[in-house]
């Protein structure tokens, strides 16, 4: 190969490496910088560019799309002391490749420094039961934080989340306990108010039947009382009637009344507990006698009440 040939495959290698200088393409989702003698002068935006060899060059080549940046677990001393091992992720988006670019030497490091530092001191300001309760809450707290430090980078932090928290073996072992007894006292708790629900409506019931059974007590005595007024009513009517009748000379009136009165004592007696025999020395003819004349009695009274009123006679003239 000659000096002629071998200039001129020289000439089209740099003619090529031109070529390739000049045309850039820049994929969807990214920016690149561009660089003029080593300093900043622009952006270039998804698509074809030109570009001038040798006088201007690319610097950083963006992604603009959104990332996801994984935080590496640590441990974490929380405000009582106690040491837990938290990880968790972080969504972040360049908005401004100049500044995510030149504001910033390393931006992937940087950020999760400071995602990792937040953490240590969000959590450390909390108790273990906030942190394992307020999963939300330290999320937003970070997010915040986070957020604002990384403005000046020309970085957006949409979302931090907390993965796992996790405490020590034997810590996780006194919460199970702690839970177990808190849940044995509830179900105490509540037997002993099922007991006291219970004692309250037995009590209830109790009075409610002590009521009612006051009530007919009452309602039996009332009607007892009433029994008792109506004999009494028909006995003194019947007295009544007994007097009239030996008033006006009845020897049979005075027969039922002493009859009666026999009778009486004689059922008293056949109704003493003590009473195992009864002798009656008695004619039991007087008794027939008395009764024949409660019957003759009865008939006369029904007689006198069947008998037609007299007619009472004209007055003379």
């Amino acid at each position: 190969m000659g000096i002629a040939q071998l200039l001129a495959l020289v000439i089209l290698v740099v003619v090529i490496i031109g070529i390739v200088k000049l045309v850039r393409i820049v994929p969807q989702g990214y920016e690149w910088t561009v660089e003029t003698f080593g300093k900043y002068t622009g952006t270039l935006s998804p698509g074809l560019h030109f570009l001038i060899p040798i006088y201007q060059a690319i610097g950083h080549r963006m992604n603009m799309m959104e990332q996801v940046l994984d935080v590496p677990s640590q441990d974490v001393i929380t405000k009582d002391n106690a040491v837990v091992r938290v990880d968790g992720v972080v969504f972040y988006q360049v908005l401004d490749a100049s500044k995510a670019a030149y504001e910033v030497a390393n931006l992937e490091q940087a950020s999760l420094a400071l995602v990792m530092t937040n953490i240590r001191t969000v959590l450390g300001s909390m108790d273990l039961d906030e942190s394992l309760s307020k999963r939300d809450e330290i999320n937003a707290r970070l997010l915040r934080v986070v957020d604002e430090a990384t403005d000046p980078w020309g970085v957006k932090v949409n979302r931090i989340e907390i993965k796992d928290i996790s405490p020590p073996r034997d810590l996780i072992d006194a919460m199970a306990r702690q839970m177990k007894a808190e849940r044995e006292k509830r179900a105490n708790i509540l037997d002993a108010e099922g007991f006291r629900q219970a004692a309250i409506l037995k009590a209830e019931g109790e009075k409610q039947s002590a009521i009612l059974s006051a009530e007919g007590e009452k309602e039996a005595a009332f009607r007892a009382a009433e029994a008792r007024e109506r004999t009494a009513e028909a006995e003194a009517k019947a007295t009544t009637m007994v007097s009239d009748a030996i008033a006006g000379g009845n020897i049979n009136a005075l027969n039922y009344f002493v009859a009666n009165n026999y009778i009486g004592a004689l059922k008293e007696m056949a109704n003493s507990p003590n009473q195992k025999m009864l002798l009656l020395p008695i004619e039991a003819t007087g008794v027939i006698g008395a009764m024949a004349g409660i019957a003759e009695l009865a008939k006369e009274s029904l007689t006198q009440q069947q008998r037609p009123a007299a007619t009472p006679m004209p007055p003379l003239r």
